[in-house]
């Protein structure tokens, strides 16, 4: 399994895009308790879901699922998608990961995506604006690689 690098002060990992399998992400963020579990079935079922259409470029979790607070409220996801990609071809099962409210509300997770072309300042720019925090300090992220 990944060896992952402390968390700094604030209980952020550091700075960074720090790549990782699926199934590495949940060992390491969703076991601790009950509620980290459930985040982590959740992140599990979005990523199957995305990846399913076959067009996710990169796939990015950022957020207090990836920290070291013991009860985050949601998990934070980030999808840069193909220039090909087609929301209306999709079932509604599928497609619901791609409306941000209603995935807030039926699947508990905040989604974000954009396709490649409209990666404003380039495709890097548009995954490492996600290290940015409310407070303008930056966190480290993490990139999905593959499912395990």
């Amino acid at each position: 399994m990944k060896e992952w690098p402390e968390f700094n002060d604030n209980g952020d990992l550091p700075v960074g895009i720090h790549q990782a399998t699926l199934a590495e992400v949940v060992e390491h963020f969703g076991q601790s308790n009950f509620q980290r579990r459930i985040m982590a079935q959740r992140l599990v079922r979005i990523y199957d879901l995305a990846q399913s259409t076959g067009q996710v470029a990169r796939f990015i979790v950022y957020g207090s699922f990836i920290t070291a607070k013991p009860f985050p409220n949601d998990v934070d996801i980030f999808m840069l998608m193909e220039d090909t990609f087609d929301l209306y071809q999709w079932s509604d099962e599928v497609a619901v990961i791609f409306d941000h409210m209603a995935c807030q509300n039926y699947e508990g997770a905040s989604v974000f995506w954009v396709r490649k072309m409209a990666a404003i300042g380039g495709e890097q720019a548009a995954i490492e604006f996600w290290q940015t925090k409310r407070d303008d300090t930056n966190r480290g992220i993490v990139e999905v690689t593959s499912r395990d």
